[in-house]
């Protein structure tokens, strides 16, 4: 039971069947209210029925059938201080008024029986006001007739023109009640939509770390145990997130104690390659003293990159933009580099345009950058033999026809240069794009704010 208490589904449930249950409820409930407050006694010996009224003249004429004229003068009078808007009169065998009461009621006083006729054809009708009826005094209308005349408004119980007073009140109750019904069921589904809210908030609003905070649980309903489930979520993701913080910072530990120990031995082994190459040695062991320097050098490289990349990563590595000439980095590079390319029988073009263009950038990382890049073409693109800088419409370009990127290579790594490139890009808010296939690859490098520049 106390589950159900605590259950949206119970809570909606019981609000259809207040809903299913309230208009018979209320128009009956109302109906009684309203009926026995809006009622007042009647008199006992006052009738508003036509039909009531029509038997009671009946009965009355009856009763005065042997009854002299003040007998009947009488008579009227009584029923005169019960129906004080009524008219009695009485006309005898010869057409005659002889009583009427009130007395200057204008009544003719001589009857033929046209008259009467035409009388009773103008007062018949349920809608003849007012009300008229007639009764024979005594026995087959030997001593006249006697006629009772009721203005129709007359007609009405005080309990009915109390009701019609107020009539209008009913539906205004009927309305209040439908009003409860719609004010409970916006309340109801008001609060659900207001934690719902609440809920979405949290989510949609994290802290300094990027994971929402958690909420307070309110009620122990569905969306209770929806903000449950949503708070343990929460503290899963950050133990999640501790444990990745601890697991970097071991990692970067790892990396920089790695890198070196490993520099220790390298430096050892680069400085007895370097003697041997002073020795006097066979022409297969100077290949391989040259193979044993091209992969120390390989290795050193990659210790590098590793140590740049942690370094990135934890913002540590020093970044200092400012306004550099593009045009002569990549010319510097592109010289630096000449000579290997053209050592391995390169096709070279170098397209760049006569004219300073500005970039906002670290000249250290963007050189760091371009030798990246042509660090690339030099391990696994020197089949296609062919190396291609452009600088046009203030885009770099960097073209070769090897076997693209996602072909397999001999020296291949897991790609940390290219991470680091990305990540220097992303730091100097520079764009770049990367377009490989078989037959070669295109790098282009553009800022995304367009630079200034200025003619020579």
């Amino acid at each position: 039971m106390k589950r159900l208490r605590r259950s949206l589904l119970a809570q909606y449930i019981l609000i259809i069947l207040f809903a299913t249950m309230i208009l018979p409820i209320s128009v009956t409930g109302l109906s009684i209210v309203f009926y026995n407050t809006l009622y007042e006694d009647n008199s006992e010996d006052r009738l508003y029925n036509g039909t009531d009224l029509e038997q009671m003249w009946h009965r009355t004429a009856t009763s005065l059938e042997q009854a002299t004229e003040e007998d009947i003068r009488e008579k009227f009078r009584q029923l005169k201080e019960v129906y004080t808007d009524a008219d009695l009169y009485w006309v005898d065998q010869k057409g005659m008024t002889r009583v009427t009461f009130p007395e200057n009621l204008p009544v003719r006083k001589q009857w033929s029986p046209t008259d009467a006729i035409q009388f009773m054809k103008d007062h018949r009708g349920l809608t003849a006001d007012p009300f008229t009826t007639v009764a024979f005094l005594g026995a087959e209308g030997k001593n006249g007739f006697v006629v009772f005349q009721l203005p129709r408004s007359d007609m009405e119980s005080p309990s009915d023109k109390l009701r019609e007073q107020y009539n209008f009140l009913f539906p205004v109750a009927l309305a209040a009640v439908f009003a409860i019904f719609i004010l409970i069921s916006t309340l109801f589904f008001y609060r659900i939509r207001k934690r719902l809210l609440h809920l979405q908030e949290a989510m949609a609003i994290p802290d300094q770390s990027g994971i929402p905070s958690p909420v307070a649980v309110s009620r122990e309903d569905e969306i209770g145990r929806l903000e449950q489930s949503f708070n343990r979520m929460v503290q899963e993701v950050e133990e999640g997130r501790l444990r990745q913080l601890e697991e970097e910072e071991l990692r970067k530990e790892l990396i920089a104690n790695l890198s070196h120990d490993l520099r220790t031995p390298l430096t050892t082994i680069r400085g007895h390659a370097y003697r041997l190459q002073q020795e006097h040695l066979s022409e297969k062991g100077m290949e391989s003293v040259k193979l044993l320097d091209e992969k120390i050098r390989y290795t050193d490289g990659l210790i590098d990159n590793l140590v740049s990349y942690t370094l990135l990563t934890t913002g540590k590595y020093p970044f200092r933009p400012e306004q550099i000439d593009i045009v002569r980095l990549v010319r510097t590079s592109f010289a630096t580099w000449y000579p290997i390319f053209e050592d391995l029988q390169f096709t070279m073009e170098l397209d760049i345009p006569d004219r300073q263009i500005i970039w906002q950038a670290d000249p250290q990382w963007f050189s760091r950058i371009l030798d990246n890049l042509l660090q690339n073409i030099h391990r696994h693109a020197a089949d296609g033999r062919f190396i291609a800088v452009r600088i046009q419409d203030e885009t770099l370009m960097i073209e070769d026809h090897g076997p693209g990127m996602k072909s397999k290579s001999p020296s291949q790594g897991v790609g940390i240069g290219l991470s680091i490139v990305s990540l220097m890009m992303k730091e100097m808010k520079l764009e770049w794009d990367i377009q490989t296939n078989t037959r070669g690859t295109q790098m282009t490098i553009r800022q995304k704010q367009r630079s200034t520049y200025n003619e020579y």
